[in-house]
């Protein structure tokens, strides 16, 4: 019947990366179900996960030979690497990133959440403010 609607195929991992090439992003494919996306100084680190889809399961911005990942420290958004060095986060890093997860995400085939959609999210919260106060918790 002319009715019968096509069923939708899922498109395996490597279709996604090849889709992600096409649209410009660098693929650095670090295993059959890994790979490292980045545009310009925007990078992340996307897997395929059994019985499902991919998923982003870290972003950030680059910074020489490391990647920072976004730090709320309550007063401010800083990009923390894995070295423990801070840089604030300007707002053009902070465009150019909300853009590149944007873009990520509509060509993994990723919904786009209310609260992500709104503005960048962070991936650590470390409010250290109330540190030294008489009762308050210790760590970060």
């Amino acid at each position: 019947m002319f009715f019968r609607r096509e069923q939708q195929r899922d498109p395996s991992f490597s279709e996604r990366l090849s889709a992600l090439r096409e649209a410009g992003f660098r693929v650095q494919e670090k295993g059959p179900e890994e790979a490292v996306v980045r545009r310009e100084r925007c990078v992340a680190l996307i897997e395929q996960r059994a019985g499902s889809g991919p998923r982003i399961v870290k972003s950030g911005y680059v910074f020489g030979d490391e990647a920072g990942y976004l730090t709320s420290k309550g007063f401010q958004t800083v990009w923390t690497t894995p070295s423990g060095k801070e840089y604030p986060a300007t707002a053009e890093q902070l465009e150019a990133y909300h853009d590149f997860l944007e873009d990520l995400r509509e060509y993994l085939g990723l919904p786009s959440l209310y609260n992500e959609s709104l503005g960048t999210t962070h991936a650590v919260h470390r409010y250290d403010r109330v540190a030294g106060r008489e009762g308050a918790a210790t760590g970060a």
